[in-house]
């Protein structure tokens, strides 16, 4: 008799967290039945965490639980529903857009192109697919690239920094979700020009470096046109559907068209079959995801708790959050993403700070995109850092080496574009 570990079903259970919630928003059942089925999605995901991803998540729920205790025994109001459930929208969005990576087209055995336009065809292609289909574009590509195991410095550079600069801008990348649920009010439409502007000079300042540092012809990704279709129509659909339906979230839209999008584009046959490998084999990987954003809205909800009980204690009143504040608070989020910090646990922090101040929350969101994008496609312990190193043969060092002058130059283009268009 064959046994089933808990891992096979947690698969399911985050497939159910997301119809609970789309269900919810329609009215059809109540918000609390989706908060649950995260909270148990989580239980048979936690022994396939690593350690220091379960080890972070514990502590910042610890955090949470007794900033909130505090603030209970003191008599803060707190809205014990939404502690819980602050995050699970975002989740919801993450288990949609991973259904994406069903869209990924057959890898190619086509000869690795060669030289400048290969380079620029592969940063294209790895910011357009990135932005729809997420990591799985650094697999696709990356394997695809590696020899013996191995990137070359230029190959890693631009997969990582081309593909985090989708963050900039893809309403399908999950910083998006972030953004929106932190910066409350967030208009998303304000922040794709400055956020597209962002990309390409990102995207511009790494292929001239790699021209610059390739002591051999670069070789890149044989990528087709056709590949990019599928992105390119996704992202244009959610502008137009946000356009003319503004009253639906834009993470709904998001959930939603991420789902139908994996029906409709899937290559692999029979549709059934590949989605039940999917929900089995991919699906139970999300564990990190849920420990890390279910804790951070528990930590979230404890620092409000701990700041209404005392306003004093991180007092910005007297400051508003103008051009100024925002580079200096964007390079202290880009520092601690750089020392293994995610970007949700530092926007968990400097939101709930910052929201007193009634800042623009879309130059607020802009600047968490920023962070993202910066922090996590140039910190050797990032995830995607760590993908680099254990997979690709990266060493932490290069890492800093490769990025350090871009972390700077796209912190001061961030800060300047916030200026000119934002703030």
């Amino acid at each position: 008799m064959k046994l089933y570990q808990p891992t096979h079903y947690a698969g399911w259970l985050a497939c159910f967290t997301l119809i609970t919630y789309l269900l919810s928003v329609a009215g059809l059942l109540p918000a609390d039945v989706a908060t649950i089925a995260a909270w148990l999605t989580l239980l048979p995901m936690l022994p396939a965490i690593k350690a220091s991803a379960r080890k972070q998540s514990v502590v910042l729920f610890l955090l949470g639980v007794l900033g909130l205790a505090i603030g209970f025994w003191q008599g803060a109001e707190i809205s014990w529903r939404s502690v819980f459930s602050a995050n699970v929208p975002l989740l919801t969005m993450f288990v949609a857009i991973t259904f994406l990576s069903l869209t990924n087209a057959p890898d190619s055995e086509e000869r690795l192109p060669r030289g400048n336009k290969a380079a620029a065809i592969t940063a294209l292609g790895t910011t357009l697919l990135g932005a729809v289909i997420n990591m799985s574009v650094i697999f696709v590509f990356g394997d695809r690239l590696q020899r013996d195991g191995k990137l070359t410095d230029t190959q890693q550079i631009i997969l990582a920094r081309c593909f985090t600069a989708a963050a900039w801008w893809s309403p399908f990348f999950i910083a998006t979700g972030v953004a929106l649920m932190y910066a409350p009010g967030m208009v998303w439409k304000a922040t794709v020009a400055p956020g597209a502007i962002m990309a390409l000079l990102g995207i511009g300042y790494t292929l001239i470096e790699v021209n610059h540092k390739s002591k051999s012809a670069f070789e890149g990704y044989p990528l087709k046109a056709e590949s990019l279709v599928i992105p390119v129509l996704m992202a244009i659909a959610v502008l137009i559907l946000h356009h003319f339906f503004p009253q639906i979230r834009i993470m709904i839209l998001i959930s939603l068209m991420s789902v139908l999008g994996a029906l409709l584009f899937m290559h692999t046959r029979p549709r059934w079959l590949t989605l039940k490998n999917f929900v089995n084999n991919r699906l139970h990987g999300a564990g990190p995801q849920f420990a890390l954003f279910l804790a951070a809205g528990v930590f979230s909800a404890g620092i409000k708790a701990m700041i209404s009980l005392y306003p004093n204690l991180i007092d910005l009143h007297q400051f508003s959050f103008d051009a100024s504040m925002f580079a200096v608070i964007l390079a202290l989020m880009i520092v601690a993403g750089l020392l293994g910090v995610h970007p949700v646990i530092s926007i968990a922090v400097v939101s709930p700070v910052l929201l007193p101040l009634n800042p623009d929350t879309t130059s607020l969101g802009f600047m968490f995109l920023s962070t993202w994008a910066i922090s996590t496609g140039c910190g050797p312990l990032s995830g995607l850092g760590l993908i680099l190193t254990g997979l690709y043969g990266a060493s932490s060092r290069q890492i800093i080496a490769n990025n350090w002058h871009y972390i700077i130059a796209m912190w001061a283009l961030a800060s300047l574009v916030n200026t000119l268009l934002l703030a």
